[in-house]
């Protein structure tokens, strides 16, 4: 039976380092001789409003996510999160984090919590982590520092397992900022092939 695989990409640059990652992800995928479904998702192409902390998707128990009240792409997106066995998540480092795309994606993941009126604080829906999760960001600064000076991996890792996701593999593409068109040296696809390799296995 097949597996499916949505990534999701949170850059402004069309074809910055994030989104040539990422396709080189899929690309990698495609070859494995696995039967994954694919499917991308650019959040520069879709309509996420701001969430207005109502809270009435969290309202109502159950495993599933529960239903905002605001009508843009976000339900749409997260039917596809929830369809998937596999997440690729990706976005660039701006200003020592993910992007305000990613970030309005995040708060609006509100939808995976319980948190009826009365309760001090919300608790995960379902603690299930039946999915695997590949995350990617890029930077100015050397890869290996930015789990220490941005919070973009750790901003990617909460929302891997808030969508039901285990993190198998995290990477770090840095010194991407020297050059007006930047591009993914060729170097990194043995680190890309590892990476997927961990993600389907």
């Amino acid at each position: 039976m097949s597996k499916k695989l949505v990534a999701i990409v949170a850059s402004y640059r069309r074809e910055g380092i994030i989104h040539q990652a990422v396709h080189r992800i899929l690309r990698q995928v495609k070859e494995s001789g696995h039967e994954v479904e694919i499917e991308l998702i650019d959040l520069l192409d879709r309509q996420i409003e701001f969430c207005t902390n109502c809270r009435l998707c969290t309202q109502s128990p159950g495993e599933k996510p529960g239903s905002c009240v605001v009508r843009d792409d976000m339900a749409g997106i997260i039917e596809a999160i929830e369809s998937a066995d596999y997440l690729v998540l990706g976005s660039p480092v701006n200003c020592f984090n993910v992007t305000a795309l990613f970030r309005r994606f995040m708060e609006r993941l509100i939808c995976y919590s319980f948190w009826p009126w009365g309760k001090m604080s919300p608790r995960l829906r379902s603690k299930r982590k039946n999915k695997r999760a590949l995350l990617v960001s890029s930077s100015a600064m050397p890869g290996l520092l930015q789990p220490f000076f941005t919070g973009a991996p750790r901003a990617l890792k909460s929302t891997a397992r808030l969508l039901g996701a285990r993190p198998v593999a995290v990477l770090c593409f840095g010194g991407i900022a020297i050059r007006e068109k930047g591009f993914l040296p060729s170097g990194f696809q043995d680190r890309i092939k590892r990476s997927v390799e961990k993600l389907l296995a």
